[in-house]
């Protein structure tokens, strides 16, 4: 029996095993990386670097030069690996999600552009993005998504924007403008074209092509509306 075992144990270490490695050159085009393995430092060829999703429906996100990657062999030969995942280490931590400051928890999906690559001399990478990078977080009741300082929020019963200062919010009331005015295409109509004709109404009512009654010209005070 101990024969046996040291016979297997022979076999397998014989064997190539999934190992760790840092990826040294990337082509998008193929989908493919090298990568040096670790510890040894050794640069492999070409590998087939794993996708989110092949087929009529197609995700790429090619990694960076410098990203942590496991590094896995087709029936253990040494001559045939895929680089299957990336994995996040002590350079290269989780980022923070702009909406909660914190990483994304389990049952969540959190996207974030922008961080920069792995840094080669190996300090610490932010976790944020850039400031004007978008991002894109869905948690268990609610999607948030932003960009600079623009950000939009989704729930099951309102949905809401906000650009600087002015934000506007749409739920079973209505919607909601604060910190900006609502405006539509300018009327060029008085410049001689026909373009911009755009109106807003309210119950049925133009905003613009309205009129009221009993209104003084000039300087004059008008009265109560009839």
């Amino acid at each position: 029996m101990a024969d046996t075992r040291m016979i297997a144990s022979g076999i397998a270490n014989a064997q190539a095993q999934p190992g760790f490695g840092i990826v040294s050159a990337v082509d998008p085009v193929n989908h493919a990386v090298k990568v040096m393995t670790q510890p040894s430092n050794i640069e492999s060829g070409w590998l087939p670097y794993a996708a989110v999703q092949v087929g009529t429906l197609r995700i790429t996100c090619p990694p960076d030069i410098g990203t942590h990657v496991l590094v896995v062999h087709v029936e253990a030969d040494a001559e045939h690996g895929v680089a299957a995942v990336p994995v996040y280490d002590a350079v290269v931590m989780p980022p923070s999600s702009p909406a909660t400051g914190i990483p994304a928890q389990p049952g969540e999906l959190l996207i974030v552009a922008g961080c920069g690559a792995p840094p080669a001399d190996g300090s610490t990478t932010p976790g944020n993005a850039a400031q004007n990078a978008p991002w894109w977080h869905i948690t268990k009741d609610t999607i948030y998504s932003g960009a600079g300082n623009a950000t939009e929020t989704l729930t099951s019963g309102s949905k809401a924007w906000k650009v600087g200062g002015v934000s506007m919010v749409l739920d079973a009331n209505g919607l909601d403008v604060t910190g900006g005015p609502i405006t539509t295409d300018k009327d060029m109509t008085a410049q001689g074209t026909v373009t911009g004709k755009t109106d807003v109404l309210a119950a049925g009512i133009s905003g613009k092509g309205h009129t009221h009654s009993g209104v003084q010209p000039g300087s004059g005070s008008t009265g109560a509306p009839q």
